[in-house]
């Protein structure tokens, strides 16, 4: 379980957003103990009020609790990792909040300290909290038997990206194949009998034509290679010449390298806006599907609520009639049948109280696994336009470069990866 942890003020601020629904899809305020108030926004104010007879400014401890994404954590596994941060802490009979977060099909837990002593109206002192809350997450997850992120284990070892892009950093499209390239020259030359035509012919396929460094007509692709048309197509250079004309003529290399990059750049922007509106088209279901899964489920989470809640008073009105009042109550304390009852009676309510928190992790545990469900829907939607999007930026940009460059770019040593061709960015 990862612990995040903070000494701050602003009690107000905190308590709205540990009650904000628009972020969150289910909010439970599980514990407020140790106040006077017992709500949560009534406990913020009394931390508050109580710390102004101080002058501690940090008054509040607030301790986030993440617990594996594939684990199904009871609460009782939460509650001991509250009191295990009290101990370690020194933060034992201090006044606490504890709320349940629900978001995306994970669920986590906010538990929130008084600083404040109110006997000596001091601040306990959180000295090294940070490495102080690292033993207690270690040891959560030895005990629970939770598998140990590598960075929790040896500190060297942790991740400090804070995006996993791996995937999405994988690149659509191969590598250029020269033969498709060359075959495309040749068939350009083919049906070209001019200058003019074999230039139009080449930039119908994602080409142009330039004056190379040998004094040569080229083709220049779309990534800024340069092929020697009289190398492609097996002609001299002297009728090449004669059918294409003077190469010098032609605008050189670098500087159709940056046509290229001014001519594209502003196309993969349209088409990065274009994949932006698609892509907020395809989320659009799932996150309609999202609220009405919340609704429901919040409407099942009350309907049991209140079905416990009628059940418990039954119970306790049952437990309650087996206590006889007086002088049969009388008899039954001299006979020893009332501490026999009171037995009975708090066995029946400590099960009764573990056979309701059963019945709500089960309802809790079987709406996260079908929020689950939905959000590895909504990830795969999200990644795949992920991947589309860094494509289009990671071309925008290298055609940017290419127009200030004028030079090809490329993303290894000797690998040029191939982009659309002219006509797919029309």
């Amino acid at each position: 379980m990862i612990l995040k942890a903070s000494q701050r003020g602003g009690a107000k601020a905190l308590g709205l957003h540990l009650m904000k629904t628009e972020e969150n899809e289910h909010v439970e305020i599980h514990e407020v103990s140790g106040f006077v108030a017992d709500d949560l926004m009534g406990a913020m104010k009394e931390a508050h009020a109580l710390s102004v007879g101080t002058k501690c400014r940090q008054f509040l401890f607030s301790v986030s609790l993440n617990p594996p994404a594939n684990e199904s954590v009871r609460v009782e596994v939460f509650e001991k990792a509250c009191d295990m941060i009290e101990e370690r802490m020194g933060l034992k009979g201090q006044p606490r909040m504890i709320v349940f977060h629900e978001k995306e099909g994970r669920r986590h837990a906010h538990a929130v300290w008084s600083r404040i002593d109110a006997q000596t109206m001091t601040a306990k002192q959180l000295s090294h909290f940070k490495l102080q809350l690292r033993g207690v997450s270690k040891q959560l997850y030895l005990e629970n038997g939770w598998e140990m992120p590598e960075g929790l284990r040896d500190f060297r070892l942790r991740d400090t990206r804070n995006m996993t892009l791996a995937d999405w950093q994988q690149a659509k499209r191969g590598n250029l194949d020269s033969r498709e390239v060359k075959q495309a020259i040749k068939e350009c030359w083919a049906k070209s009998d001019n200058g003019a035509a074999f230039a139009r012919a080449l930039e119908e396929c994602g080409m142009y034509l330039a004056h190379g460094e040998r004094n040569n007509h080229v083709a220049v692709t779309i990534d800024g290679q340069a092929f020697a048309v009289a190398r492609v197509t097996g002609e001299k250079v002297k009728a090449v010449r004669a059918r294409l004309g003077d190469p010098g003529d032609l605008k050189n290399v670098p500087d159709t390298i940056r046509e290229i990059g001014d001519t594209i750049a502003p196309r993969l922007s349209r088409h990065i806006a274009e994949a932006k509106r698609i892509a907020a088209q395809a989320i659009k279901p799932l996150r309609d599907e999202k609220l009405t899964m919340r609704d429901a489920h919040r409407a099942e989470r009350q309907k049991l609520d209140r079905m416990q809640r009628e059940r418990f008073g039954n119970e306790q009105r049952d437990r309650a009639a087996r206590v006889r009042k007086g002088a049969k109550g009388l008899w039954d304390i001299v006979t020893g049948r009332y501490f026999k009852v009171r037995k009975q009676n708090e066995v029946e309510a400590y099960f009764g109280m573990q056979r309701d928190r059963n019945q709500r992790h089960a309802l809790v545990q079987a709406q996260l696994q079908e929020r689950q469900g939905l959000q590895a829907r909504v990830v795969a939607v999200r990644e795949r336009h992920a991947r589309q999007m860094l494509g289009l930026y990671r071309d925008a940009a290298r055609y940017r470069q290419m127009a200030r460059d004028g030079s090809p770019v490329k993303d290894g040593a000797d690998n040029t990866r191939s982009a659309p061709r002219g006509p797919e960015l029309g």
